[in-house]
């Protein structure tokens, strides 16, 4: 642990002041606010308010080794607090841009204003409560109080930030009209989303060390907070539907759920909840073995797999299935109306199914061969998987965009199945998987989790996911495929053979990459649509 701690600390005293990191955020923010309507302006306050804050608790971070020794981020990473902290309110923040829009054309209504401007200040909370927290920790380190007058600096600012954002989210709450509820709900709401984000965070960081940087934690969990927070608030709405006011959470003003959402949002948030349901059920049964025989005893490997696999079915064909038509007045069976879904265009759909099937079972096999008997480096190896979700996603965002919606929240599930399953080595799959899980990871991977594949994902679906509704930017879908699928593997394949020119001393980005990177996207968006 020495060890690590001292390589930590000397990653961090390297860290320059500015970095690319920095200036990309900047640069990115900056573009948000100066776009802003003057109807958002108190909005994009509270966004530089963050912004500010999270860039000092970053410093803060960095110029000392406590706050990420203390968790054990994963190794040769920067902390990114800065990157973690604004991504999810800039997004949230483009999208109240882009619907004002929307509504002085007539193309929306103010009551979905509403609803995405709540849903920018739970990731705000989210996002602060989480800061709050990190300057917290630092703080009651001994050594931080004996540090120099800096520190004690970073902390007022810090501290004075944190102040007008409240005040600039209790102006702005109080002004949204269309949800009926008071000010005083809208400040609770959101103290709800901040306190679940601090307890998420701080079990992800503790339960998987070495995984992740503070900032990919901090984004992750602001996100989970955020888009599974209206889901479980709608269940405790219908429970007690006539103590909390149901526009609290979402279902009279402004939210259009499909019937796909509903799934995906119900499939996912079921796996994640599975294994505090499997450590119950195994505690049970652990617990009637004690009764039973009168001594402790474990359960057996074959056991586990049993009340694993029996388990999982019965929680997700039957209890996550109620709970989705229990809160969202779901009139028919997911599992059949995703059937009914898929056969509603069988020769489309079908024909698109057997094409990843093949195309994964031929890819897979050929890169898993390649990366045991070749010595081409991990990092590359594995930009041939974007390029092969170029070539699965593409062709069904162009045809069939409804079906990948509910293909990409299939694959989700299937990859966290498939992680838990590896995790707790669950036989007979457990440890093969993990030995195939192990021939594509890198550096940036732990045997604990591995989380390229669920990036990789997720950075194709959620452009696709955030851009329904109304859309006024046409390449918004495309964008997750073409900048990872096709910019982040150029950028990467240039750099490595190409690259001369560094950005740093340290690091091993390279300008030939970027540019690479950058351009490579457009060209190809420019081919798409002269074909």
């Amino acid at each position: 642990m020495t060890g690590k701690s001292s390589s930590t600390a000397a990653t961090i005293s390297k860290t320059p002041f500015v970095t690319g990191e920095r200036v990309v955020v900047a640069v990115v923010v900056s573009r948000v606010l100066f776009s802003l309507p003057l109807s958002l302006i108190s909005h994009g306050f509270s966004l530089f308010l963050l912004c500010l804050s999270a860039f000092l608790v970053e410093i803060r971070a960095e110029s000392s080794p406590f706050l990420l020794s203390r968790f054990s981020p994963r190794l040769g990473a920067s902390s990114g607090i800065l990157l973690g902290a604004v991504t999810l309110p800039a997004v949230m923040m483009s999208k109240l841009v882009q619907l004002t829009r929307a509504i002085s054309v007539h193309e929306a209504e103010q009551d979905e204003l509403a609803h995405v401007t709540m849903q920018y200040w739970a990731a705000s909370a989210s996002c602060c409560a989480i800061l709050i927290y990190l300057s917290v920790i630092m703080s009651q380190s001994k050594k931080a109080e004996s540090s120099s007058s800096s520190s004690v600096w970073l902390t007022r600012v810090s501290l004075t930030g944190t102040v007008l954002y409240g005040a600039a989210c209790f102006v702005s709450l109080s002004m949204i009209s269309h949800t009926g509820l008071n000010t005083s709900l809208k400040v609770l709401w959101m103290l709800f989303h901040g306190i679940a984000a601090v307890k998420l965070i701080r079990h992800l960081l503790c339960t998987f060390p070495s995984c992740a940087s503070i900032g990919e934690a901090l984004l992750v969990t602001s996100g989970l907070v955020l888009y599974f927070g209206d889901f479980l608030a709608c269940t405790i709405a219908k429970i007690f539907e006539k103590l909390i006011p149901v526009d609290l959470v979402s279902i009279s003003y402004g939210i259009r759920r499909t019937e796909t959402g509903i799934i995906v949002q119900g499939l996912l948030l079921g796996l994640l909840l599975f294994p505090m349901v499997f450590r119950f059920v195994l505690h049970i049964y652990e617990s009637s073995l004690q009764k039973r025989d009168g001594r402790q005893r474990n359960c057996s490997d074959a056991a586990k797999s049993v009340l694993f696999f029996v388990s999982l079915l019965s929680f997700m064909a039957v209890a996550v299935p109620f709970w989705m038509q229990f809160v969202h007045d779901f009139h028919q069976h997911p599992i059949l109306w995703v059937l009914t879904f898929v056969f509603s265009e069988p020769l489309k759909r079908l024909s698109l199914c057997i094409y990843w099937v093949l195309l994964i079972v031929v890819s897979v096999s050929r890169f898993y061969n390649i990366s045991r008997s070749s010595k081409v480096e991990r990092i590359l190896l594995r930009k041939y998987y974007h390029l092969m979700a170029v070539l699965m996603f593409l062709p069904a965002l162009v045809l069939q965009p409804k079906f990948l919606d509910l293909a990409f929240g299939a694959a989700l599930a299937v990859f966290l199945a498939l992680e838990i399953i590896r995790i707790w080595r669950i036989q007979p799959l457990g440890e093969p998987l993990h030995q195939f899980m192990n021939a594509f990871t890198d550096h940036r991977d732990s045997e604990l989790l591995i989380v390229s594949h669920f990036s990789l994902l997720l950075g194709c679906a959620l452009p696709i996911w955030m851009s329904s509704g109304f859309n006024d930017r046409a390449l918004s879908p495309f964008a997750g495929i073409l900048s990872l699928g096709i910019g982040d593997t150029m950028a990467s394949m240039v750099g490595h053979k190409y690259g001369v020119l560094r950005w740093s001393k340290t690091g091993k980005k390279t300008v030939e990459g970027t540019a690479a990177g950058i351009t490579s996207p457009r060209g190809c968006w420019k081919l798409t649509r002269r074909s």
